[in-house]
């Protein structure tokens, strides 16, 4: 008996690595050279990294000099998410805002006094509420306040209104950060017209690899309250020796993922019409979440009422598709998803959520896999359901 052939649908959580990718790290793997050093060989790591920085910079229409390199992106997130990242004339932030939706390192990473942190509501559709931001920012009668959205949901795919809620944090006087990781690769980004203070990158979800990430700031003028201590990296701002190598590789992700990015889209956007329709022709009663707001086009969060997400993706596993249930970094464990939860979805359904995501490596087959993998699924449920296989 062969092996199953096995479909990746868990993009979302990390990508394969790009092949151009793949070959810088390799290379530079085999270089010496502490970027630090003053000597040929750590001039040439330094040439190496600042390469990459206008290369990851490129991607969101940001500069170079703006970009710093971290471990990850929840490390950016934990960076820029304190009171002390301010204006260099600005008072530090007394209040933070946050999507409720937001991914765990934002909800759970930040460095403000819990009692100094509120959620800003889901609507339905999975996007922020920005008519309660709005009334809210009016509360707090311009007081210091630090706003984060995420540009897309790690979940649902929803495309959070993040330009829009800029303008009205700006208006207020405040300071926005939008953590930019699901998004980056995927649609085209520019900080300058999101009108953000900071956005927040991660490599390994758009074909770099594993254990890099990056704060964007939007220009000159701020302070941040530094978390790893240490030397003088990254212009003071993040102690410890560059992870060259990755950092190379994270480069050649960016500008690969943006040279392919609008064709890329398209692409992807025909891929997901035609999973949703194969899920939707074997299960009528499916449902996909934030299917009526704007999404990202390769993602699809929907459920089958009455399957739980732990029993399907075991099944789907043993199948040859992987997929996950909502965002991966829990451990391993399936749990009942804040993001729906905050939709207002019922914790029956939520409990039946499957995350659908794919990128630059899925080809059509993949649809084929994934759909005959479905069909075995549902096959142990069409007797008491309208769902046939």
């Amino acid at each position: 008996m062969g092996m199953t052939k096995r479909t990746y649908l868990d993009y979302n959580a990390t990508a394969p690595m790009r092949p151009q990718a793949r070959d810088m790290l390799v290379r530079v793997l085999g270089d010496v050279g502490n970027a630090s050093s003053v000597h040929r060989e750590g001039r040439a790591a330094r040439g190496i990294i600042e390469t990459a920085r206008d290369r990851v910079a490129d991607l969101v229409g940001g500069r170079g000099k703006h970009v710093i390199f971290t471990g990850s992106g929840s490390e950016a997130n934990n960076l820029v998410l304190a009171p002390g990242f301010r204006r260099v004339d600005g008072a530090p932030a007394q209040t933070l805002l946050v999507g409720a939706g937001e991914h765990p390192c934002v909800l759970e990473g930040h460095r403000f006094d819990p009692g100094a942190v509120e959620h800003i509501p889901l609507r339905a559709d999975g996007l922020v509420d920005l008519a309660w931001l709005e009334a809210r920012l009016a509360d707090l009668g311009g007081g210091p306040v630090l706003v984060s959205i995420q540009l897309a949901n790690n979940e649902t795919g929803a495309i959070q209104p993040v330009a829009e809620a800029a303008s009205l944090v700006r208006a207020a006087g405040g300071l926005m950060h939008c953590d930019a990781v699901q998004a980056a690769g995927k649609i085209g980004i520019d900080i300058d017209a999101l009108g953000v203070d900071a956005l927040t990158l991660s490599a390994h979800k758009l074909g770099g690899p594993q254990g890099v990430g990056a704060l964007v700031l939007a220009g000159e003028g701020y302070v941040l309250d530094r978390l790893v201590r240490g030397g003088g990296q990254e212009r003071n701002w993040r102690a410890g020796t560059e992870n060259v190598a990755g950092i190379a590789a994270f480069g050649e992700a960016a500008r690969v993922a943006r040279e392919a990015l609008g064709e890329e889209e398209s692409r992807l956007r025909d891929l997901r019409a035609e999973f949703e329709t194969a899920i939707r022709e074997h299960c009528p009663d499916a449902v996909i979440f934030s299917e009526n707001a704007p999404r990202l086009p390769n993602t699809i969060l929907f459920a089958v009422p009455g399957k739980r997400a732990e029993t399907a993706l075991i099944a789907l596993d043993l199948n040859g598709a992987a997929l996950s249930s909502g965002s991966a970094c829990s451990s391993g464990k399936v749990k009942s998803s804040h993001v729906l939860e905050a939709m207002g979805v019922s914790p029956a359904l939520a409990e039946s959520a499957l995350r659908l995501s794919f990128g630059w490596n899925t080809q059509k087959d993949a649809v084929t896999h994934f759909t005959a993998a479905f069909a075995r699924l549902l096959s142990n449920r069409n007797q008491s359901s309208e769902c046939a296989a």
